[in-house]
């Protein structure tokens, strides 16, 4: 069977010639084809022709250019046009042998099916390069077949690719700036030297040029001869221009507005972290959003209208209702060293006034060393030592260069590593979400300072949040068992789900692009494995 007969015949009953004709299409075809389909590719072209009857789909010219210009366009999805077998679009449009005309139709409808499907889910699979933990009953109902979405897509194809792409606002505004972003136009800006000590105002420097040109070429500052000297009043009264090489409030006023957009203290010192994000090229920042624009379509499966997003790398928590953001706060999440892990669960009860049990790695790395130096620790930190069955032992008998059987157990009240509240849901990973009394911490620009559990800020206003429609008398309850000062679990009216997730790139309410810090070192995983199948 040709590949002619293939598309212009009706449906074969002998489905074993059908597959063998699809798998042995790239060596019919006398193109730049360089690859076997796979199987599930030929099985997807196999349908997709039964689902239209086997009439061929590209033969008018204003559909083949519309398609041309789709695919792109997704350059500003992060993706790579050429993927998507444009060479054979292209190839329509030439005289060909009839073999050879239904090949091409054939890859082009390949390369349809393809970018719709990345468009949706992605290139890569993210349970393979970004795992997460799902919880199955936090799980949602399965997506409609790309091949039926395809197909109905083939009456209206801006539709389509519009409808496949995800719809939540961080995808849609960070997709739209990189049409007119600067990362897509510069080539690159240089570094500015790390030597030396952290620049202040009033300090001369030698690397003050490269941190002017690196602001300007950015945007931070405008680029006109005058930034290059500083007008300033002498002791005489004259007005003279001071060297380049001179630190001043204009640049440190642009440095903090760098400074805000990727997430660092905006204190205008151009430090070490300053200096480590200003050296990062545009090509790393563009591979950077590809990589997060990957992220947001696996995410975009993840999400619920009504649930609870904690943001890892911005180390801050999102509550939705109904779609819309209702409250926000800020969060301390886990060190590079202990992650806080990457999962979707379901909020099902708090505890009031919690106990803590001292995980083992903390106890074998943070408690130990303290309760060697000095046994009254324990006792000015409110912790009881039991043995594995609740029994609660003498300290003193304890041979704490060498414990075995014990743990550690803090007791309820305001300086619990817990706060007031904790809440739970299930995971195999031992986290949760819970107050803190380490208030003081979330003033600071980087919060990556728990041991993996999110420390939630004002954690009283987000139970208040996911009790919206506990009743009044259970509101008295809850309020009740707070006052005793006794540890107690409450159940949620109804589960809510929760998001732990992680990206690095979005778009703010001011419309500016903003970078963090990849602290967990998540995108170099998936920019490595982009770039090994974007090629």
């Amino acid at each position: 069977m040709t590949c002619s007969s293939l598309v212009l015949a009706q449906p074969s009953s002998d489905a074993q010639t059908l597959a063998e004709t699809l798998n042995a299409l790239p060596q019919a075809c006398i193109t730049s084809t360089t690859h076997r389909l796979s199987e599930q590719s030929i099985q997807q072209l196999q349908i997709l022709y039964q689902t239209v009857n086997y009439v061929p789909m590209w033969q008018d010219a204003a559909q083949r250019q519309q398609l041309l210009e789709l695919i792109n366009d997704t350059q500003y999805d992060g993706l790579k046009p050429q993927m998507y077998q444009l060479q054979h679009l292209a190839a329509l449009q030439q005289p060909a042998s009839e073999q050879q005309h239904i090949c091409d139709e054939l890859l082009v409808s390949h390369g349809y099916l393809q970018v719709l499907t990345h468009l949706r889910d992605g290139v890569l699979d993210s349970q393979q390069v970004e795992p997460y933990w799902l919880e199955a009953a936090a799980m949602q109902a399965p997506i409609t077949s790309i091949i039926e979405v395809a197909a109905v897509g083939l009456n209206n194809l801006p539709q389509v690719f519009a409808d496949v792409r995800p719809q939540h606002s961080a995808y849609q505004k960070l997709r739209e700036i990189l049409k007119s972003s600067y990362l897509l136009a510069q080539a690159d800006w240089g570094e500015v030297a790390v030597q030396g000590k952290s620049l202040r105002v009033g300090m001369l420097d030698p690397r003050v040029p490269d941190l002017r040109q690196r602001l300007q070429l950015a945007g931070y500052i405008k680029d006109s001869p005058e930034n290059a000297l500083t007008p300033v009043e002498n002791v005489t009264g004259d007005i003279v221009a001071v060297d380049s090489l001179l630190y001043t409030d204009e640049l440190s006023a642009a440095v903090k507005a760098f400074q805000q957009d990727h997430y660092l203290e905006d204190d205008g010192i151009v430090g070490p972290a300053t200096l480590r994000e200003m050296n990062i090229s545009p090509e790393q920042r563009m591979l950077q959003v590809r990589a997060n624009l990957e992220r947001l379509r696996w995410l975009d499966q993840l999400l619920e209208p009504t649930m609870l997003v904690v943001d890892i790398a911005g180390a801050r928590l999102l509550y939705f209702r109904d779609g819309d953001i209702v409250w926000r706060t800020r969060t301390q999440v886990g060190t590079v060293k202990r992650q806080t892990p990457l999962l979707k669960s379901r909020i099902t009860h708090l505890t009031i006034n919690p106990t803590w049990t001292v995980p083992p790695t903390i106890l074998r790395e943070d408690k130990l060393p303290a309760i060697r130096r000095d046994l009254g620790y324990l006792a000015r930190s409110n912790m009881s030592v039991l043995d594995y069955q609740g029994n609660v032992l003498d300290p003193s008998s304890i041979n704490w260069h060498a414990p075995s059987g014990i743990m550690l157990r803090q007791g309820p009240g305001p300086s619990n590593a817990l706060g007031l509240v904790a809440i739970r849901f299930a995971n195999p990973f031992s986290v949760y979400l819970h107050d803190t009394p380490s208030q003081h911490l979330f003033g600071r620009a980087t919060r990556t300072v728990s041991s993996g559990c999110v420390r939630v800020e004002e954690a009283q206003k987000l139970v208040d949040q996911l009790l919206f429609d506990a009743s009044e008398q259970e509101l008295e309850r809850i309020a009740l068992i707070k006052a005793s000062g006794k540890t107690r679990n409450v159940n949620l009216p109804k589960p809510i789900p929760v998001l732990l997730a992680y990206w690095t790139v979005e778009v703010d309410i001011d419309n500016r692009l903003r970078f963090r810090s990849d602290s967990y070192g998540h995108d170099q995983k998936i920019i490595r494995a982009l770039q090994a199948v974007q090629r």
